[in-house]
């Protein structure tokens, strides 16, 4: 039997003893860890997601992206768990959708518009020394790892989180993908490169 589920409730247990001060703090800390990255400094296309709730926050990392120039692709949640794209245009864009979600409002370009991605945002509750990341459960971003992996596409994988969810190890089943990077309050820290 799988520790994911545990792990996953102990992780989401931390987050909600989170003040709405400590989500803002370091959601500042982060956009400005993330910004110095070099995979982002150069990346003419991200894939991000928008944060909702007690999630490390994007949004001050999106709004920086963007204005820099950088072509933001947002998820939009399908009916089978699995994600299209669309344009990140701004806050003032973003729509209401299931499960407390907030979308981009722009067309959709389908779920293979990942792969023009040099970097990909991922959201976490964990990541370990390896790099393997521990996901919500859902299985939404397997199936983009899966499809990025399918078609031969490297873009740098960095997942966001809170400096305590840096954990020593996380249980991982055969369909898991190690990430490039985490980026925490604290500051970035790289992982061994994948396997091309």
């Amino acid at each position: 039997m799988s520790r994911k589920p545990t792990l996953r409730r102990e992780l989401l247990a931390a987050r909600a003893l989170l003040t709405s001060q400590d989500v803002g703090r370091a959601a500042s800390l982060l956009a400005s860890a993330a910004l110095d990255l070099p995979e982002l400094a150069g990346a003419r296309t991200v894939a991000a997601y928008v944060s909702v709730g007690r999630e490390p926050g994007t949004h001050a990392l999106l709004d920086a992206l963007r204005a820099r120039g950088v072509r933001v692709l947002l998820p939009v949640l399908m009916a089978d768990n699995d994600l299209d794209w669309a344009v990140f245009e701004g806050a003032e864009h973003l729509l209401p959708a299931g499960r407390g979600l907030l979308e981009p409002g722009g067309t959709r370009l389908g779920p293979r518009a990942v792969l023009e991605a040099d970097a990909v945002l991922l959201p976490g509750l964990a990541v370990d020394g390896r790099g393997m990341r521990l996901g919500r459960g859902g299985g939404s971003y397997d199936r983009v790892l899966a499809r990025l992996a399918d078609a031969g596409a490297h873009p740098a994988l960095i997942v966001l989180l809170y400096d305590d969810e840096v954990v020593a190890r996380v249980p991982e089943e055969p369909h898991d993908h190690p990430v490039d990077a985490v980026v925490t309050p604290a500051g970035a820290r790289r992982f061994p490169s994948r396997a091309s």
